[in-house]
């Protein structure tokens, strides 16, 4: 058995919302009336409303919906190096758009990225300033590659002024918007508001089937709207998608406190044990990335017999380093199934 079988075969896991099983949309769509009229390429009641209200909830002019977080990011770059007539974007080097998209950034709209940071910390204040004229800087609140760190918000008071001072549009990947409230203590509208388009998640730590929400100005959402139709976004019904994402929206959007107190708690039993480490070594989300000394096999090994001995899941993969491997923890509904002497159980094998 390896290391994925294994953590599947658990019956919980101290990452998540549970299994992504098909029940996963059954739930969502218990209480449903099936004569709820479904949307129809991109228009109609189920699908207008929700992009209202997450445009209020957002603080944004409008909203649209997405299939896909990579659709929508694309997209909103393309609109405003189009809009300022400048073919230049930047964000961080382990931006999403950089490392898992397959350059649909570059091959599709022609665009040239300026990288930010490197690959042990966010992007400073002085990198901002030092950048040579773009159209937009997109952020990534929190950045997932490095662990889920945020920056201060007062740092990003004082980048939202330097780029609207410029000229420079700011884009948010928000894709855990939700997650970062409570470390900063602002509502989504205070955060969105620095910004001049916002794209979150609907399937993260929000735990829907998948899908997007892209928010700006009217006339960004407009062209945005022509965007999707190009890019095949307006399937000719999102409405599963939609209706899930609104149901766990609701059901989990006041839980971000819970997951976040939990994850620093979950951090610190890690960071206790011999040759075991977080980063964040506090976590500011409910996400931090788990460090384990020792090569791949041997640290599998060990998390496979640990969890196949409590029936807990840690994780199913592993990326290797230089003398230790790694894997992100990412807490939600389904840590609160484990109770205190499973988990006790669970950092006692991992002591041995």
């Amino acid at each position: 058995m390896d290391l994925r079988t294994s953590y599947q075969q658990t019956s919980h896991q101290l990452s998540g919302h549970g299994k992504r099983t098909v029940g996963v949309l059954q739930q969502a769509f218990a209480e449903v009336d099936p004569n709820q009229a479904s949307d129809h390429y991109g228009t109609g009641e189920v699908i207008a409303r929700f992009e209202q209200k997450l445009a209020q909830e957002l603080g944004m002019e409008d909203a649209i919906f997405f299939p896909s977080g990579t659709m929508a990011q694309q997209i909103a770059l393309r609109i405003w190096a189009d809009e300022t007539e400048n073919r230049s974007v930047a964000y961080h080097l382990l931006c999403h758009l950089e490392i898992h998209e397959q350059d649909g950034l570059k091959e599709l709209h022609h665009l040239e990225p300026i990288l930010l940071g490197d690959d042990k910390r966010l992007m400073t204040l002085d990198e901002v300033k030092a950048l040579p004229d773009v159209a937009c800087l997109l952020i990534e609140l929190p950045q997932r590659e490095l662990g889920g760190y945020l920056p201060p918000f007062t740092e990003l008071e004082t980048i939202s002024q330097y780029c609207r001072e410029r000229g420079i549009r700011l884009h948010l990947d928000g894709a855990r918007l939700l997650e970062m409230l409570p470390y900063y203590e602002k509502t989504a509208e205070e955060i969105c508001a620095l910004f001049d388009s916002v794209y979150v998640s609907f399937y993260k730590g929000i735990g829907g089937i998948a899908g997007a929400i892209l928010a700006g100005p009217k006339l960004f959402c407009a062209e945005a709207r022509v965007w999707k139709r190009r890019y095949g976004g307006d399937l000719i019904g999102l409405y599963p998608y939609i209706i899930s994402a609104d149901y766990y929206y609701e059901l989990r959007k006041d839980k971000m406190g819970t997951y976040y107190e939990q994850a620093k708690a979950l951090a610190h039993r890690f960071n206790a044990l011999d040759g075991v480490w977080t980063t964040p070594d506090v976590p500011v989300t409910n996400m931090f990335h788990l460090h384990l000394e020792g090569d791949v096999e041997e640290v599998a090994a060990r998390i496979q017999s640990v969890q196949d001995a409590t029936g807990i899941g840690i994780t199913g993969y592993l990326v290797l380093h230089d003398g230790y491997c790694s894997t992100e923890i990412s807490v939600g509904d389904a840590f609160e199934a484990i109770d205190a002497p499973q988990l006790n159980r669970l950092f006692e094998q991992l002591e041995r």
